[in-house]
């Protein structure tokens, strides 16, 4: 186990706990469903982020075969790739 990565971590689950507390108390007044939608992607994809990356750091310090788990580095990315593709949605949708 190492400890640097078990530090990051942590400070990465940290990052997760705030960017949700911190997005949770934000009002997002659109009457549009999609633009609902949209937001909520956004902000799973913003907040997990965290966590996935929290997690990736978690799993390497911890787990005795790391290489097996490669597929996991898909995970931020998809979140990342989530929250890109919402937040150009959200940006190109109309005002009501």
């Amino acid at each position: 186990m190492s400890v640097f990565e078990v530090v990051v971590a942590g400070v990465l689950a940290l990052g997760g706990i705030w960017s949700f507390a911190k997005w949770v108390r934000r009002p997002f007044a659109s009457a549009s469903m999609r633009d609902q939608l949209l937001y909520s992607l956004y902000l799973t994809g913003r907040v997990g982020l965290w966590f996935g990356l929290a997690g990736f750091f978690l799993g390497y310090a911890l787990l005795d075969e790391p290489q097996r788990f490669r597929w996991y580095i898909y995970v931020p990315i998809g979140l990342a790739i989530m929250q890109l593709l919402a937040g150009i949605a959200l940006g190109r949708s109309r005002s009501e």
